[in-house]
């Protein structure tokens, strides 16, 4: 029994009783706190656009929970990666076998141009030694194909030769022609074609009356291609030869380009005595100016 207060009044009364009762009430029925949905109207449980963009931005799962270019394993199959490369999708299957190495990644090259085609150099180098470079000189710069050519010296032991240090013959080095020439027009190997047309290269160390090691029968090879093509080059054209070629065939060295007044020097000077009796006569005999 409840005993009422003499000093409450009746509705006062009623109201506190009121609420006493009703959290009662709702805790021992179970009943769920207001409703969100009454209070705040419907919450979408899909996040906005940008968030989802952003979500994929970050590598977590799109719509259907599958991320892009992940690794997936088949219980039955070998595992596979789908990748995007260069925008084409490409799918490659690693090797299950046990102690197989992985599948290397593809390789990608840059693509050629030129239709796939190598494009052929517009200049190269080649460096002869033949005796007396002014025969060397008079005669190669009328060959087709050839941009220049340049008297110097090359493979000796003394730094910056001059010619009178050259005509010791005590400095190694060879009288040389450097020669530029357009492979398109003209080959390393046709080049020495003239090379060996010029100059006997069975004569040790001496050409005609010119004797020394600076007059030795040389080619520099300035590439390992260029190494190969002198040697068979120089085997090729032993039997026009009744003796063995003792032509030099080597890497080139520094090249020392030889004084002014020797560059050109035959058709600056073709009335000089050695140019009228030993350049002259090699130049009619190979069909050219003289």
């Amino acid at each position: 029994m409840i005993r009422l207060s003499p000093s409450l009044s009746a509705p006062a009364l009623t109201l506190g009783l009121l609420l006493a009762l009703v959290p009662a009430l709702g805790c021992s029925t179970g009943e769920a706190p207001p409703s969100i949905e009454n209070a705040t109207g419907p919450v979408s449980a899909t996040p906005p656009a940008e968030e989802s963009a952003g979500a994929a931005e970050a590598g977590t799962a799109g719509g259907d929970g599958v991320l892009a270019d992940v690794a997936t394993r088949d219980p039955d199959d070998a595992p596979t990666r789908s990748s995007t490369i260069h925008g084409a999708a490409h799918v490659g299957a690693v090797d299950p076998s046990p102690g197989d190495a992985a599948a290397p990644a593809p390789t990608l090259s840059e693509p050629m141009t030129n239709n796939d085609q190598v494009e052929t150099p517009s200049e190269e180098v080649a460096t002869l030694g033949a005796g007396c470079f002014w025969c060397i000189e008079a005669v190669l710069e009328q060959v087709e194909g050839v941009k220049s050519v340049e008297s110097g010296y090359m493979g000796g032991e003394t730094l910056d030769p001059t010619y009178k240090d050259i005509c010791t013959g005590r400095t190694g080095h060879a009288e040389v022609v450097k020669v530029t020439f357009d492979p398109s027009a003209l080959s390393y190997a046709e080049l020495l074609d003239w090379f060996w047309r010029l100059h006997d290269p069975t004569t040790l160390n001496r050409q005609g009356n010119d004797r020394g090691t600076q007059y030795r029968s040389a080619i520099f090879f300035h590439s390992d291609e260029q190494r190969k093509i002198a040697e068979t080059s120089k085997r090729d054209v032993q039997p026009t030869f009744s003796d063995p070629i003792v032509t030099e065939v080597s890497a080139a060295a520094t090249f020392y380009p030889a004084e002014k007044y020797h560059q050109g020097y035959y058709f600056d000077n073709t009335s000089q005595g050695y140019c009228q009796m030993v350049i002259a006569p090699k130049l009619k005999k190979l069909g050219l100016k003289y």
